[in-house]
């Protein structure tokens, strides 16, 4: 898969891409991540982005010129029919059932809003195929939302986790939005024990205990096991 993501603050994906299961993807050649800063498609000197809401109104808003040649970029790329998504907090919520959508694109294109939002002609001019957010809440801009986009998605694609039933079987793909407790060593810790079916080799039991253990809190879990 190719992510291609423009953005007004390609510096803050540094740490992202140079990391844990994204940096390994990469290398693998699973995946690819290319940043754009929106300004280099600006045609002004002082590579302006934003100006001012007309009919007043607090804050800037990103203009529509440089987000346009941006797209137009891209599509003489031959990314015309890449996953084209723009993050901003009225987006529909991201689910695990649309990373898993996502994950099957050929490419996907993130637009990180910021300021005080979007001209409007920016959609009218390009057809999204998703408006996308990751909660009710307001950030800064759509740098963090893209990044959490990428990390939910990239880890399904095939080959990028050690072990494909990992995101098989965790929470919410399953259809739940709770997995079961896990434990490793030690056995026993401060009298804290591993309950004592994980132990006993009977698979159908321990599945048992696992599907019971999601309807319950951590804490009636573990005074549960003691």
């Amino acid at each position: 898969m190719e992510i291609d993501v423009l953005t007004l603050f390609p510096g803050m994906f540094k740490g992202f891409l140079d990391e844990s299961i994204i940096k390994r993807s990469h290398k693998k050649g699973l995946v690819k991540i290319n940043l754009h800063d929106i300004r280099d498609f600006t045609t002004d000197k002082h590579k302006k982005v934003d100006d001012r809401p007309f009919g007043g109104g607090p804050g800037m808003v990103l203009m529509v010129d440089p987000i346009v040649r941006a797209f137009e970029y891209l599509y003489e790329k031959g990314k015309e029919d890449y996953h084209k998504i723009i993050l901003t907090p009225a987006g529909s919520r991201l689910t695990q059932k649309k990373a898993q959508k996502m994950s099957k694109e050929k490419g996907l294109i993130l637009l990180c809003g910021h300021y005080e939002g979007f001209d409007q002609r920016i959609f009218d001019l390009i057809k999204f195929d998703a408006n996308i957010s990751v909660g009710k809440y307001v950030l800064s801009g759509g740098e963090l939302p893209s990044m959490v986009v990428m990390d939910a998605v990239i880890r399904l694609i095939p080959g990028v986790l050690g072990n494909q039933l990992s995101s098989e079987m965790e929470s919410f793909t399953k259809g739940t939005e709770f997995d079961h407790p896990q434990y490793t060593r030690p056995r026993n810790y401060k009298g804290h024990c591993v309950p004592d079916v994980l132990f006993s080799g009977n698979h159908a039991e321990i599945d048992r205990w696992r599907k019971m253990s999601t309807r319950l809190l951590p804490g009636k879990l573990a005074n549960k096991n003691k």
